[in-house]
């Protein structure tokens, strides 16, 4: 099967709100508390994603895949956040994978593979970093097909409104600049 990849669009929001939370909601189950889960509101993600897009000055790109006219998942990329610092500056040296989801329905179809690879050949860096929660195994697997693998780097994630702190673990790809 094969995917268009391309920026996403404003008319494209409403339908990777509802993509990335039913992601969420199928991928997290049984990792991150099921209220978390269910409190997902898919208009508020809406207006979220709207207001990125409108955000000319961002480093962070947002990709969509396309089977078709149906958008089946996204990727947002850009330089490295340092997460264990609040407010700390993006370290640009170091390019990251902040986000990729794909619908559910779609998983194992290759949407995953493609935007995947559209933002590692995007990211100019020699090393590409991602956050995974720990037990997400099946995103896991994925990321190892594609080279990313655990750097020894680990922290927590706190669901909003929690006092939850589900292990997270960061996963690094090296590359040669030239290839």
């Amino acid at each position: 099967m094969g995917f268009t990849v391309r920026p996403e669009l404003p008319q494209d929001c409403r339908a990777v709100a509802e993509l990335h939370i039913r992601a969420w909601q199928v991928g997290y189950a049984g990792i991150v508390p099921d209220a978390v889960l269910a409190a997902l509101d898919v208009e508020q993600r809406v207006r979220w994603r709207l207001d990125r897009l409108a955000d000319r000055d961002s480093p962070f790109r947002n990709l969509v895949a396309l089977d078709g006219d149906t958008v089946t998942g996204f990727v947002c990329h850009g330089p490295y956040r340092d997460q264990a610092r609040d407010g700390a500056p993006l370290l640009p040296e170091h390019g990251e994978i902040l986000a990729i989801y794909v619908h559910p329905d779609r998983w194992g179809t290759g949407a995953g593979d493609a935007l995947l690879r559209a933002a590692l050949d995007e990211l100019p860096q020699p090393e590409v970093r991602l956050w995974v929660l720990a037990d997400n195994h099946r995103a896991l697997r994925f990321y190892a097909r594609h080279g990313l693998h655990p750097d020894g780097t680990r922290a927590a994630y706190r669901p909003a409104g929690t006092d939850v702190d589900i292990p997270e673990l960061r996963l690094a790809l090296r590359r040669d600049r030239l290839g």
